[in-house]
């Protein structure tokens, strides 16, 4: 019993270091694409973790079957909406920043 304590606490921190890194990266990268990159990637990631380690915690019942289809529910919408989102930047003419950094150069020349 001790051990699956020790890995759902080691899934569970892992998990939350990835949220943080995510949330990091939001204020810390420099254009939108590479702050929707970050958040999607670790949140997915954090999501697998933290949900894992309380599938570890809980016996076969119903709050498996409730944790199993938060985690289906999470790893279909979270990356559709951030390719959502991005896709809807680019369409509004959001460029990247090595993007605007070349037209700058272009532009000059």
């Amino acid at each position: 019993m001790a051990l699956l304590d020790i890995v759902s606490s080691i899934l569970l921190i892992a998990g939350v270091f990835f949220g943080l890194s995510g949330a990091i990266g939001l204020f810390k990268f420099p254009d939108f694409f590479t702050r929707v990159h970050a958040a999607s990637v670790t949140d997915s990631i954090a999501a697998i973790l933290i949900i894992a380690g309380l599938l570890l915690q809980t016996s076969l019942d119903l709050n498996t079957a409730k944790l199993l289809f938060i985690l289906s529910f999470l790893m279909i919408t979270s990356p559709t909406a951030s390719h959502a989102l991005a896709k809807s930047a680019r369409h509004g003419g959001l460029l990247s920043l090595a993007e605007s950094d070349k037209n700058e150069k272009e532009n000059a020349s």
